[in-house]
C-alpha cells in the first residue's frame, strides 16, 4: 500500500530585478551587469555535485562529436535528442530571430542567432546557457534558489518534446530532469485515506515507451499517447494528455493523482515535478485497424472529411479511439491528399474490427473513392501504442481546436467545407484525434483543471505546416512571421468556425502559442482559479512559459514584465 505524495518544488524568494526607465522589470541575460559571474556559476556547480552543464544548441553538440557531426538518423531521432540538454524536437523554438533593446523594444536580429546542422558558426539562439542535470530534490532546490537570487529565467525540460518552445529560453537556467527515471507500481494507492486502486509512480524523466514496457510486465496499462519520448510526468499530464484509449479510460490528467493545477492546468507554470502518480488498469488485447482513402483534389478531400464526420459516431459502443490524418500529397509525390485512418478497438478480434469499419469504407467506395488495403494487428494494448522512437528535428507551426460532438452531429457538410479550405492551403497535415467522448465526457465532474471543452468534444483536430527548413538553412524573418500569422489569423479561425462556438477550446500541448485569448482557449473558466494559485505559490513568476498561466504579465519571450496599465 502506498500513500499519496506529490512533490512540487518552488521557493518564494524576493524578486531581485532591474527596473528600467519604463517601470518594467526584466530578467538578467548574458552580458547584463547582474548576470552571474563565472565564480558564482562554479559555486552552483559545486553545490549540485558537478552536475551543472554548459549548454550548447543541438547542431553545435553534433559538431563537437568525434565524427564532427551527427548522422541523419541521430539528427531526426527524438531518443537521441533527448540526451542533449540544449536540443528540442521542433526547431524554430530554439532559434532567436529577434533580440531585445531595453527597456521594451524587440526588433529582428541581423543575422538571426541560430546554429545550423551543416553550419560552420553557431549562435546560442534561444537555448539556455547552463543546465543542472537533476538527480535529486536538492539539485532542484539549489537551481531554483540560484535563479531567484540572480533574477534568471528558469525552464524545465525532460525530453524536449514540446511544440510550444516551453522547454527552452534565451539566457535561462535549465532544470533537466531527463535521468529521473524511477518507476514504481502498486496495487493499492491511497489518496486522503481512500484506496484508488492500482497505480504507477514515475519520475519526471520517464518516457511513455518505458512506461508501456514496464506496465506490460505487471499486466497493467497506463493512459498515454503514441509517442516514444513524451514524458508522462512532464508536459503530457499537465496539459491534459490524450490517448487512443481515452474514450475507455479518460485523459491522462483524469487519472493523475496530483494537485489540481497539475491536472491540465498547463505545463511548466507550477514548479518542478519530481514524480507523479497515475492510475493504471488491467491490460487487455486490442486490435488496430489501418487503412487510407485517397482524395486527389481538395474538393474530394472535403467530401471525404464530410463522410468521415457522418461516421465518427460509428464506434461509440466499443469506445474506439482513432487517429484520422490528412497528409498533403505535395511533398509526397501524389496529387491531392490522403486520409490515413488508424483505429484502436479494445477486446476486438480482427474480424470484428474490419466489420466495424465497413460502413464508412463501403460508403467511400460507393463514392468511387480509392480505399487502400486494410491491415489489422491484434496484440496486448501496450504494444499497439508503443513507439521505439519519434522522427523529429523538423520545423513546424501548428494550431488546433477541440471539435464538439454537436458540430459532427449537426454540421458534417460544414466540416467538409472547412477541410476543403485547409487542404488548399500550404499545410502539410491535418491531424484528427478521436480521443474524446466516452469516459472523457463522463469525467466532467472530476476535480481537474483541464478546460471543460474536453468534456463536450468529440475530436481534437490540429494542423501542422512545415517550413521545409529542418535546421539546415536560414529562412527570411518575413517568411517565418508570415507562417505564424497564417496560423493565428487564417487557419486557426477556420477551425474555430468548425466548432461553431464563440469560446472554443484547444489542447494546449498541440496548439498555437500565439493564441490571442489563450486564457479562454486553453483553460476556459478555470483560468481565474489557476491564476490565483499561481499568484499564491509563485508570486514572482519564476515559472513562466508561453501561453502559460500568468504569461500575460510578461513579454513574448518571458524576459520583461509588461507595464501595468
Amino acid at each position: 500500500m502506498v500513500r499519496a505524495a506529490q512533490f512540487l518544488v518552488s521557493v518564494g524568494l524576493a524578486f531581485l530585478g532591474r527596473t528600467e526607465a519604463s517601470g518594467s522589470v526584466c530578467r538578467n541575460l548574458p552580458g547584463d551587469p547582474a548576470f552571474p559571474s563565472q565564480v558564482q556559476w562554479d559555486q552552483l556547480s559545486s553545490q549540485v555535485g558537478g552536475r551543472l552543464l554548459s549548454v550548447v544548441p543541438s547542431a553545435q553538440f553534433c559538431h563537437e562529436l568525434p565524427s564532427g557531426n551527427c548522422t541523419e538518423d541521430q539528427w531526426t531521432s527524438a531518443t537521441f535528442r533527448a540526451t542533449i540538454p540544449g536540443a528540442v524536437d521542433v526547431m524554430p523554438s530554439s532559434i532567436d530571430y529577434k533580440f531585445w533593446l531595453m527597456p521594451r523594444r524587440i526588433i529582428p536580429s541581423h543575422p538571426p542567432s541560430l546554429c545550423l546542422q551543416n553550419g560552420t558558426t553557431c549562435g546560442q539562439g534561444d537555448v539556455p546557457v547552463y543546465a543542472i542535470n537533476v538527480s535529486s530534490i536538492a539539485d532542484i532546490q539549489a537551481g531554483v534558489k540560484f535563479a531567484a537570487q540572480h533574477n534568471l529565467r528558469v525552464v524545465i525540460k525532460a525530453s524536449g518534446h514540446d511544440f510550444q518552445g516551453r522547454s527552452t529560453a534565451k539566457g535561462a537556467l535549465l532544470l533537466w530532469t531527463h535521468y529521473m527515471r524511477n518507476i514504481t507500481f502498486t496495487d493499492s494507492f491511497l489518496v486522503g485515506g481512500n484506496d484508488v486502486g492500482a497505480a504507477v509512480t514515475v519520475g519526471s524523466g520517464v518516457p511513455l515507451n518505458m512506461i508501456y514496457t514496464a506496465s506490460k510486465a505487471v499486466n497493467q496499462i497506463f493512459v498515454g499517447g503514441t509517442a516514444a519520448n513524451v514524458v508522462a510526468a512532464g508536459g503530457f499530464g499537465q496539459g491534459a494528455g490524450h490517448s487512443a484509449y481515452s474514450p475507455l479510460f479518460g485523459l491522462a490528467a483524469d487519472n493523475a493523482l496530483v494537485f489540481w493545477a497539475l491536472r491540465g492546468g498547463g505545463a511548466g507554470s507550477w514548479g518542478v515535478i519530481v514524480s507523479a502518480t497515475f492510475r493504471t488498469f488491467p491490460t487487455f488485447e486490442a486490435t488496430m485497424h489501418t487503412t487510407n482513402i485517397m482524395a486527389p483534389t481538395s474538393e474530394i478531400g472535403g467530401k471525404v472529411a464530410e463522410l468521415h464526420a457522418q461516421h465518427i459516431f460509428d464506434w461509440d459502443d466499443v469506445r474506439a479511439g482513432q487517429y484520422f490524418y490528412f497528409f498533403s500529397g505535395a511533398s509526397r509525390g501524389f496529387p491531392g491528399s490522403v486520409l490515413n485512418l488508424r483505429t484502436y478497438f479494445a477486446n476486438y478480434t480482427e474480424e470484428q474490427a474490419v466489420a466495424a469499419m465497413k460502413p464508412l469504407l463501403d460508403d467511400a467506395r460507393a463514392m468511387n473513392l480509392t480505399v487502400g488495403p486494410e491491415t489489422t494487428t491484434t496484440a496486448i494494448a501496450n504494444d499497439l501504442v508503443f513507439v521505439a522512437d519519434d522522427p523529429i528535428g523538423f520545423d513546424a507551426v501548428l494550431g488546433s481546436r477541440l471539435i464538439p460532438a454537436k458540430a459532427y452531429r449537426n454540421n458534417a457538410s460544414g466540416i467538409g467545407d472547412i477541410y476543403k479550405f485547409l487542404l488548399d492551403e500550404p499545410i502539410d497535415q491535418i491531424g484528427g484525434h478521436l480521443v474524446a467522448g466516452g469516459k472523457v465526457a463522463e469525467n466532467s465532474q472530476l476535480p481537474v483543471a483541464v478546460t471543460p471543452k474536453w468534456r463536450t468534444a468529440k475530436a481534437h483536430v490540429s494542423f501542422l505546416s512545415s517550413l521545409a527548413w529542418s535546421g539546415r538553412t536560414v529562412l527570411p524573418i518575413a517568411q517565418i512571421e508570415q507562417a505564424k500569422n497564417n496560423v493565428t489569423y487564417r487557419w486557426v479561425p477556420a477551425l474555430v468556425a468548425m466548432t461553431g462556438e464563440l469560446d472554443s477550446g484547444s489542447y494546449s500541448n498541440e496548439a498555437n502559442v500565439r493564441e490571442p485569448d489563450f486564457q479562454t482557449t486553453f483553460y476556459g473558466p478555470n483560468y481565474e482559479r489557476l491564476s490565483a494559485i499561481k499568484r499564491k505559490y509563485d508570486p514572482n513568476d519564476l515559472f513562466i512559459v508561453g501561453a502559460g498561466v500568468g504569461s500575460e504579465r510578461w513579454d513574448d519571450k518571458g524576459v520583461c514584465r509588461r507595464p501595468i496599465n
